[in-house]
């Protein structure tokens, strides 16, 4: 319970043009401050304020992970394109044999795509907060 001489009574008001106001309202938002009032006291008084902060170096490699993400997902894809017409072919021992062989191949890649796939989700939803 707040005492009587802690609660918010006294108001100020302040003007200002829309171009202090957007900025102050942009730097809030790039703060660990979910309330514009509440970052205007923190500043007002001198208490500290907590900026999120990105790493550029996790930013390039999201964007690189990405990519090899897409590149991964499209070989899994020709590959299992390639292994459906095989086995569409007239069944000799030789096409069956390497069917069987690089069905196991063509599940261990889409395997591996599927863990990268979930890595990089994970990654994002860290990335983005």
């Amino acid at each position: 319970m707040e005492k009587e001489n802690d609660k918010r009574s006294r108001i100020i008001g302040l003007r200002l043009t829309t171009t202090e106001y957007d900025k102050i309202k942009s730097k809030c938002a790039r703060s660990t401050t979910p309330q514009l009032s509440e970052y205007i006291r923190r500043i007002i008084l001198g208490k500290p304020v907590t900026m999120f902060t990105r790493d550029r170096s996790l930013d390039e490699f999201m964007i690189e992970i990405m990519r090899l993400r897409k590149e991964l997902n499209s070989v899994g894809v020709n590959f299992n394109q390639a292994v459906k017409k095989l086995n569409a072919m007239d069944k000799s021992s030789e096409i069956t044999t390497w069917a069987t062989v690089h069905e196991i191949d063509r599940r261990t890649v889409l395997k591996q795509v599927q863990i990268i796939g979930e890595w990089i989700d994970k990654m994002g939803d860290k990335w983005l907060r």
